[in-house]
């Protein structure tokens, strides 16, 4: 497990740190909700397409490496880059958020035969690569690359955590045909080979130092041309792009891309009002959008999509609780906090999107959390039935909680704590501010369990192994330093530890860890989250939103995704034309 430390802004405890907001008054949040097509993938393509011509991209991140397998690789610019020429055996969906196959022909999965549990209790999957994938040179993709590429990400020296932590006790491959033997069932099977690397281009070289500044042949769309450090990176059509349209007319339909490192953001802004950028995704700000918003008229199309990270407020339960007063261990006074809050209010009050799960942030409509309508009466009624339970006069000695959360994230969670003080004062419970800096609270305080109610963020990533691995932070049985459950909820320490809500999550997360049938994994994870939810035991409240902005009297096609695949998801589809 990698330390916590390392952990603040790569699973985006830091998020607020990282990132810049503010008040938008009435701009209005988005939250996106798409039906999958019987196949599983999403079609952007035009009625009519038009070939030829340049995108041109621009953002304020230049990127370290190329190679998103090197440090430094593993940032949304490189993806978003990325997307043009890296493939893999999945894509994330723009419309859906799901995962989909790239360079296979279908995604293994229990229903049709592509995970199998041998008798022996190991489990092989299998993945087929397309007979049409091909690599930019005109050599086929096979299951060698795939072989390449697993002992790339075994390697130590290259390899991240989750790699090497996997048993896998057999590897074949043969032709287009490529299958793992995994010492136990597990989902993370699910979420290997984002990117595949081709073995004939690769062996030999120097990976981490020859493949920085360069790239290997192309799988997707666009070849790598020319990085000019500073400016800008160029990119040219794949003419052995493997891809069509559902017309079989040949992708892409654009010549070229050029991505653009504007570091000032009123300088990015400018040059996308001149026409110079076709397209941005600028750090989201309350005065950007405005400024965007006041182009729509002359054709551009400002889209705003929640993303990946969710912010939420959260309840401490082990023995080092900075509050001997709390009153955290009873339910009745979790569902008093979750009512008296309201998710709407703070997305307005700093410009994020409200959310009521943390498994699709895009779910609003029976998503677990939304049975806390933000409804003050009932606050109170719960609250005299948590005070009742404490034994506790909470008229003439009111209950105190005591908020901590970082003090130095642009104002966001300054103002957001505020607002708690004052909503939950308004219920009958006196909330104490204790603000403190970022390394103190994402290092002492969280490690420590110390805090009383808390304010923090964690990302999102789609997949069922990946939600299991959220649920995994509220594990009864991973108590820190070694554990992930910083809440201390139901551990052997803890105010709740004999609670009947604890067992069954225990219950449910023993039986989708053991699971190999990823859609049983996710059917597991939500009814994890609805314990989660039904007994108050974190309250999701809200996830940054991303914004992009495209001149689509100019460029057609372009679909903001918020996930880690980046904005030029569908860039094969992408086409220009004149005003």
């Amino acid at each position: 497990m990698r330390r916590v430390l390392a952990l603040l802004c790569a699973a985006s405890l830091l998020a607020a740190a990282c990132s810049r907001g503010g008040e938008l008054g009435g701009t209005e949040t988005s939250v996106r909700r798409a039906s999958a097509p019987a196949d599983g993938a999403t079609t952007t393509e035009p009625p009519a397409p038009a070939y030829g011509g340049t995108v041109v991209i621009g953002g304020d991140q230049e990127p370290l490496t190329l190679n998103p397998f090197a440090d430094g690789g593993d940032v949304s610019t490189v993806a978003t880059i990325g997307q043009t020429y890296l493939a893999g055996v999945y894509d994330v969906d723009g419309s859906t958020l799901q995962l989909v196959p790239e360079l296979v022909t279908e995604l293994p999965s229990v229903g049709n035969g592509g995970v199998v549990l041998n008798d022996d209790g190991t489990m092989t999957v299998r993945w087929v690569i397309r007979d049409d994938a091909v690599w930019s040179d005109g050599v086929p993709v096979t299951a060698a690359d795939l072989g390449f590429t697993w002992n790339l990400m075994r390697d130590p020296d290259i390899s991240r955590d989750q790699w090497t932590e996997l048993d896998v006790v057999a590897v074949n491959s043969s032709a287009k045909t490529f299958s793992m033997t995994f010492a136990a069932p597990t989902v993370e099977y699910e979420t290997l080979f984002r990117y595949i690397v081709p073995r004939h281009a690769v062996e030999g070289t120097e990976f981490l130092t020859d493949w920085n500044t360069q790239m290997w042949p192309s799988a997707g769309p666009f070849v790598f041309s020319e990085w000019k450090p500073g400016e800008y990176i160029k990119l040219t059509r794949n003419d052995h792009y493997w891809k069509t349209d559902s017309a079989g007319n040949e992708l892409p339909y654009l010549d070229a891309v050029e991505f653009r490192f504007i570091q000032d953001g009123g300088d990015l802004l400018f040059q996308f009002t001149q026409r110079q950028l076709d397209v941005i995704q600028p750090i989201y700000d309350a005065e950007t959008i405005k400024s965007l918003e006041r182009l729509e008229s002359d054709g551009v199309d400002l889209q705003l999509e929640a993303g990946p990270i969710w912010e939420h407020l959260n309840f401490q339960f082990g023995p080092n609780n900075r509050n001997p007063e709390s009153l955290n261990r009873f339910r009745s006074f979790r569902q008093a906090v979750a009512y008296a809050i309201d998710p709407e209010r703070i997305a307005a009050l700093v410009g994020w999107a409200p959310i009521f799960s943390f498994l699709d942030l895009h779910a609003k409509d029976g998503a677990p959390w939304a049975q806390y309508s933000f409804d003050p009466k009932r606050a109170k009624e719960l609250l005299a039935e948590a005070c009742a339970a404490a034994e506790r006069d909470c008229d003439a000695d009111p209950p105190v909680a005591i908020l901590s959360t970082t003090n130095d994230a642009e104002e966001e969670r300054p103002r957001i704590a505020d607002y708690l003080a004052s909503a939950l004062g308004n219920i009958g419970i006196d909330v104490e501010l204790q603000l403190e800096d970022s390394q103190v609270f994402f290092g002492d305080t969280l490690n420590d369990g110390t805090w009383d109610m808390g304010w923090f963020a964690w990302a999102w990533n789609p997949g069922a192994s990946r939600a299991l691995e959220t649920l995994e932070r509220f594990d009864p049985d991973s108590s820190p330093p070694d554990g992930k459950n910083l809440y201390r909820w139901g551990t052997p320490d803890s105010t709740v530890a004999d609670d009947d809500a604890v067992a069954r999550f225990r219950g449910v997360m023993a039986v989708a860890r053991n699971s190999f049938d990823s859609a049983q994994v996710m059917s597991l994870s939500r009814a994890a989250e609805q314990i989660l939810a039904d007994n108050a035991v974190v309250i999701p409240v809200g996830a940054r939103q991303v914004a992009a902005a495209v001149w689509a009297d100019t460029i057609v096609g372009f679909d903001l995704n918020p996930s880690q695949a980046g904005s030029t998801w569908n860039i094969e589809y992408w086409y220009r034309r004149e005003r």
